[in-house]
């Protein structure tokens, strides 16, 4: 393919997608497919000689559509967002056609700089507080990692090397390996699985904190358990408090943790994935308080705020505590620009020192995009959009005697069920699943099974939400006719 023909079918591509994106909610929004449907559908080689365009374009209805789950239909409804806009998708076209690998400012000087500036950008939108940003003498800063769960992996290794070392100097008879056998991180019982994980690959004992009533972790909880640990000789390094967790949206208190963490020596991370793009709404800023005594905040813009995937950000108030913890730099990554004083070398801006990989996409492109063709007030729009709908489902809800609300619902998320047994519940998400208008993925709060309800696309409108309320209670008065007839009939036998 030359450029002649990449402008002809660069052209024909962004037709497809546009028409993809305009017209999805016409597509059923679960796949009709089972495991291994795909490879009998292609050889079991890559062909020998080229192919043309045309023939790899009708492939994509063929093969590709047929298995695919349309996250951004507005009939989905399940998980969080999967942000899209076309911003972003131009912005993501950029990026590819560059194809710079960013590990350091010599590698593309935009690259690294324009990530700096729209980090600082997207923390005032939050109101971060002054030591979260780079500015221009700044000693924190931000960086975009792939994921939330990336971000949180790579806090809790700062977090234990910086604690490693400081108990080293405190007593120098422990060995490392002592150190590393006592080091415990915590996390609330309804934090996302990533964090256990994140404890698994760093090699150190994670517990998880019990939450009160409204599934948020309090300030004595956290104290208890520490008290305990540290009465075994355990050191406690890291906690990581959620914000919008991903069963039900609750929010850990902040200001009572965050004391208790800077008084103990313990790493406060703060993963905000989805809940984080709300608080560029002044309405919504206040579930933030208490920041100011973390030391890492993450959010995904590639979940509410239309920036397509992968676009994780995350702060931290000391970046020496990442650079120190995975800095290495051999000759054939140095240049002559890092002797010269310069401020790129003192805000030690080369990235690779803030991540697990040494390459990176130039993704800040995508943040640029948006922020600017939407602006503050078109994202915040957005966000407000979405939590609209969620309160009008959430009041349809209310209205049928049949259903119960089993969590507050703060902002895009409602969690719902049926009056009844987790058994009854089971089979009304089966059957709304299996009928695939709509998709939805259920959640446990304690033992009891639940359904989410989270507005994720774009383009979804109050007369979706309708139809999916009036869908939902169609299936639910079918299912409860049939529930009904089999205990008469175990009644009778």
């Amino acid at each position: 393919m030359d450029a002649a023909e990449f402008r002809k079918r660069g052209k024909e591509m962004v037709d497809y997608i546009a028409d993809y994106l305009e017209k999805i909610e016409k597509r059923q929004v679960f796949p009709d497919v089972e495991p291994g449907y795909l490879r009998p559908l292609i050889p079991d080689c890559a062909p020998q000689d080229p192919e043309s365009f045309e023939d790899v374009f009708k492939d994509i209805e063929k093969i590709i559509m047929p298995g695919v789950t349309h996250w951004h239909s507005p009939y989905f409804f399940a998980y969080f967002p999967a942000a899209s806009s076309f911003p972003a998708l131009l912005a993501d076209m950029l990026c590819g056609g560059i194809g710079c690998v960013g590990f350091s400012w010599a590698a593309s000087p935009a690259c690294t700089e324009l990530e700096t500036v729209m980090l600082d950008w997207l923390g005032k939108m939050i109101n971060l507080p002054e030591e979260f940003l780079a500015g221009k003498d700044g000693q924190g800063g931000g960086v975009i990692q792939g994921s939330a769960s990336e971000a949180t992996l790579i806090s809790l290794l700062a977090a234990r090397t910086k604690t490693i070392r400081r108990v080293q100097l405190e007593k120098p008879e422990l060995t490392e390996a002592d150190i590393m056998g006592r080091l415990v991180a915590y996390a609330s019982d309804q934090a996302h699985s990533s964090v256990e994980r994140a404890a698994l690959i760093g090699g150190v004992k994670i517990k998880n904190v019990s939450s009160d009533d409204t599934f948020s972790v309090c300030g004595s909880a956290l104290k208890k358990v520490l008290d305990e640990d540290k009465a075994s000789g355990l050191i406690p390094f890291f906690f990581c408090a959620t914000l919008g967790t991903t069963p039900c949206c609750s929010f850990d208190k902040l200001l009572e943790l965050g004391p208790i963490c800077n008084k103990e020596n313990i790493w406060m991370h703060i993963d905000a994935a989805y809940a984080g793009s709300a608080f560029i709404c002044p309405e919504f800023r206040h579930l933030l308080n208490g920041v100011e005594f973390a030391d890492s905040f993450n959010f995904n813009p590639h979940k509410w705020l239309l920036v397509n995937f992968d676009c994780s950000a995350m702060w931290v108030k000391k970046r020496s505590d990442l650079t120190g913890a995975f800095k290495l730099e051999p000759l054939y990554l140095q240049h002559h620009h890092q002797e010269s004083g310069n401020f790129i070398n003192k805000l030690d801006y080369y990235y690779f020192h803030w991540q697990i990989p040494l390459g990176r996409r130039f993704r800040s492109l995508k943040l640029w995009f948006v922020l600017r063709m939407y602006g503050v007030t078109g994202l915040q729009e957005h966000i407000r959009k979405h939590v609209r709908l969620s309160h009008q489902f959430e009041h349809l809800v209310l209205q049928d005697e049949r259903f119960e609300i089993c969590a507050e619902v703060v902002l895009g998320l409602v969690c719902f069920r049926l009056k009844g047994s987790n058994e009854l519940n089971k089979a009304l998400l089966k059957s709304i699943n299996e009928a695939k208008k709509i998709h939805l993925v259920p959640c446990h709060l304690r033992e009891t099974f639940v359904l989410r309800f989270a507005i994720c696309s774009r383009t979804v409108e109050s007369t979706h939400i309708k139809f999916a309320w009036q869908h939902i209670s169609q299936l639910a008065t079918a299912l409860l006719k049939t529930w009904e007839q089999n205990h008469h009939q175990q009644l009778q036998q």
